[in-house]
């Protein structure tokens, strides 16, 4: 489990917002019809809510709430708050997904990239599932890759000799996401029709040292929360990484290729 609750930077997240999108529309083009009309939805894990509009554009009728718990996150969702085209509802609220129990019935509870910050979310799926409606899906899709050079290289930095004493302990698990046939296994067994798939895609960053500055608005998050209170230990920490970074993920012509590789689930429970 981290050490380290990460604060996020909205703006720096917000510098890939394309590629961090995608996956979401794929994955809501998964998702079944729902039981309820108007639909009600939880996105867990809404970050600054650029994602969670998506929803009300294919449900727009649906009432959804969007629960973070980032106040710098749920600063931005306010432009986005309020009734929908097509006479839904989007509003936010904060909420800790290591805690969260749901109090009404979802149609859809579903979550983009973030249930590999949440240690032990295998435990929480029977409680969030009990919050589905007959005929209700949980979805969602995380980060598979803390075996690339993305994390490993910035684990190996933390753990060096120069960064241990503040570093142990900041950063995710190698366990933090599951592998593909865990996840299949139990929502199949807690009585759901599951399609799990993985995606790998190769993202084209544009501008200098394009992957690192992806990993600012995310995987190093911990690490820069860790050292907020040493600005020049934190510049210390991301040239090292970054002079990594430029060798593992070498620049092209045309831009910087960061292989990405995707988890998705669909769970419908039955009706």
């Amino acid at each position: 489990m981290p050490a380290t609750t990460p604060t996020w930077d909205p703006g720096q997240y917000l510098r890939h917002a394309e590629h961090r999108a995608r996956p979401f529309a794929e994955l809501l083009d998964r998702v079944p019809a729902l039981p309820g009309d108007p639909a009600r939805i939880a996105d867990l894990g809404c970050g600054p809510g650029n994602v969670t509009v998506q929803l009300a554009a294919r449900r727009p009728g649906a009432h959804i709430t969007g629960y973070d718990n980032s106040p710098q996150m749920l600063a931005r969702t306010d432009e986005y708050a309020g009734p929908t085209a097509g006479g839904g509802r989007l509003d936010f609220a904060h909420a800790d997904l290591t805690d969260w129990t749901p109090t009404e019935t979802y149609d859809l509870i579903v979550s983009n990239a973030a249930l590999q910050w949440v240690p032990g979310h295998l435990d929480a799926l029977p409680g969030w599932l009990d919050a589905l409606a007959p005929g209700g899906t949980f979805a969602f899709q995380v980060p598979h890759n803390i075996d690339a050079p993305l994390h490993t290289l910035m684990r190996e930095l933390a753990a060096s000799a120069r960064w241990k004493d503040r570093l142990t302990g900041v950063l995710r698990r190698e366990d933090s996401v599951h592998a593909p046939l865990v996840y299949l296994d139990r929502l199949a067994r807690l009585g759901c029709e599951v399609d799990v798939w993985e995606t790998t895609y190769m993202q084209l960053l544009q501008g200098d040292d394009a992957v690192l500055d992806w990993s600012k608005g995310t995987g190093m998050r911990p690490v820069l929360t860790a050292l907020a209170d040493d600005p020049e230990a934190a510049d210390a920490f991301t040239a090292e990484y970054r002079d990594l970074l430029r060798t593992a993920y070498p620049a092209a012509p045309y831009g910087t290729v960061l292989p990405f590789r995707r988890l998705f689930a669909v769970a419908r429970k039955t009706a």
